[in-house]
């Protein structure tokens, strides 16, 4: 009897084992499971990583393969998003990042696997072809446009997306790398727009890249080069200042327009040092121009990434005071856009400039949504009118009414209003009536070399009829230096 008992109870206690054993071991799969899936999303969105979006790519690539049909990588990469978080900080660059993500995932609202790929970029897996995802990106370009309100920041965000088909567009492996392609080729062109992939697209990358490439080498090997547009007195037509105008000729290509270089450098991390050289240039040739004499004010264009760099005032001070140059004679010609970012760090650059006693000029004016309030705030002592008014200003009356406004606005902040642009006697002389203090354009000279600008003023000549005004050569306070 005893022995059944203890056989009972061994039995017993074995399916309690045995249960036990089996629930730790759903615990431990479970466990697992967590951590995988934990493997396979991104920390801060919780969206699949690039691995875990590149293995779904492939599942379906079999999937397309076995049954046929197409699908479609989107590429989706945030316009401007980095100045953003330069300007907010990590937190509020995370919150838009989140926000961005959710409205991403949710665009459309059908099913499909969604990535954050690196940084402020994001990839989508959707079924289907072209026309699918072309109304996908679409979807995708009206949510980002919606306001962002994070943590006491309202602003908007817009989207750059690159469509890549399997398999018309390439192996699973290179299909999202294709998209990407294509996204960069919009971002390339300003962004919050789409474009599907073309082969052609890869090419011009390559291009780019030995572009940049070539850059590198052209700071290194003192191949930039300033050229120096003169600013004309509109009541004297006589030379006051001048702009330096960035140049580089390559070995190869010949001249290479600001318009191709300076994005290019923006983007690939370039545009600081290229931006330290050209006002340690500028400063150059104006305290060689002082020791002949000529105390000319010359202008600067300073990009946004110059604007929130913390030691900007203090390098331009140094190169003021070893070329023995007075901080009034250097303009900072800073744009429109930028000068209304508002951020903490370009307002604290506004203040820095005020009073180390520099010239600022807010460029491009009339391209921007500037208010007379926070034009108000600003340390600004004149406002570039952009050329596209100025070309117009013959044959628009909108074009006319629009410089009118401008001007009428500056005199109500006591700004001095420079016309940029300027290629015709006509345009001239309605500027001169509308009451505009400085002009500029290839109707008084192009941009010349700043040993050509020395050239003309020691010899008593000029540019278009315009000479240089006595003041420039008046003796300046050497205290003041």
């Amino acid at each position: 009897m005893l022995a059944w008992i203890l056989v009972g109870l061994l039995a017993i206690y074995g399916a309690v084992e045995t249960v036990r054993r089996l629930r730790l071991a759903a615990q431990l799969a479970a466990a697992q499971a967590q951590l995988t899936e934990a493997a396979m999303r991104d920390e801060l969105t919780a969206l699949l990583n690039p691995a875990a979006f590149q293995a779904q790519v492939d599942h379906k690539a079999q999937r397309v393969k076995q049954s046929g049909g197409s699908f479609c990588v989107l590429y989706v990469g945030l316009d401007n998003f980095e100045r953003l978080n330069d300007g907010f900080g990590e937190s509020v660059g995370d919150a838009l990042l989140l926000e961005a993500a959710r409205r991403i995932a949710t665009a459309k609202g059908i099913e499909m696997e969604a990535c954050r790929m690196f940084g402020s970029e994001y990839a989508l897996l959707v079924s289907g072809g072209d026309a699918l995802g072309t109304g996908m990106a679409k979807s995708i370009l009206a949510k980002l446009a919606e306001p962002f309100d994070t943590q006491g920041l309202n602003t908007r965000l817009s989207g750059s997306v690159g469509i890549a088909v399997y398999p018309e567009h390439g192996a699973p492996e290179k299909i999202v790398g294709h998209a990407a392609v294509a996204m960069r080729s919009v971002k390339a062109g300003g962004g919050n727009d789409f474009c599907v992939y073309d082969p052609q697209m890869g090419m011009e990358i390559r291009e780019q890249v030995k572009l940049v490439n070539d850059l590198r080498a052209a700071i290194a090997q003192h191949q930039l080069q300033l050229y120096f547009q003169p600013k004309i007195d509109a009541a004297t037509l006589q030379v006051t200042a001048a702009e330096a105008l960035l140049r580089w000729h390559h070995p190869q290509r010949g001249f290479v327009s600001p318009v191709v270089f300076i994005p290019l450098a923006e983007r690939h991390g370039l545009i600081g040092d290229i931006g330290r050289w050209v006002i340690d240039e500028a400063c150059r040739h104006a305290g060689k121009w002082r020791e002949k004499g000529l105390r000319m004010r010359v202008a600067v264009n300073i990009s946004g990434y110059q604007m929130r760099e913390d030691d900007l005032v203090d390098r331009i001070e140094a190169a003021l005071a070893r070329n023995r140059l007075q901080p009034g004679r250097f303009t900072c010609e800073i744009t429109e856009s930028v000068a209304m970012e508002d951020t903490k760090v370009t307002r604290q650059t506004f203040e820095r400039m005020r009073r180390a006693g520099l010239h600022v000029s807010i460029d491009d004016f009339g391209t921007g949504y500037s208010s007379l309030a926070a034009l108000r705030k600003l340390p600004a002592a004149e406002m570039k009118v952009d050329r596209a008014f100025v070309c117009d200003l013959e044959d628009s009356e909108d074009a006319r009414i629009i410089v009118s406004s401008i001007l009428h606005m500056a005199k109500a902040l006591n700004l001095r209003v420079v016309a940029e642009g300027v290629e015709t006697a006509g345009q001239c002389d309605l500027l001169v009536k509308m009451g505009c203090n400085e002009l500029q354009g290839y109707l008084f000279s192009k941009p010349v070399p700043g040993d050509e600008i020395q050239r003309l003023a020691i010899e008593g000549l000029g540019f278009g009829g315009a000479g240089f005004s006595d003041s420039l050569f008046q003796p300046t306070n050497l205290a003041k230096l």
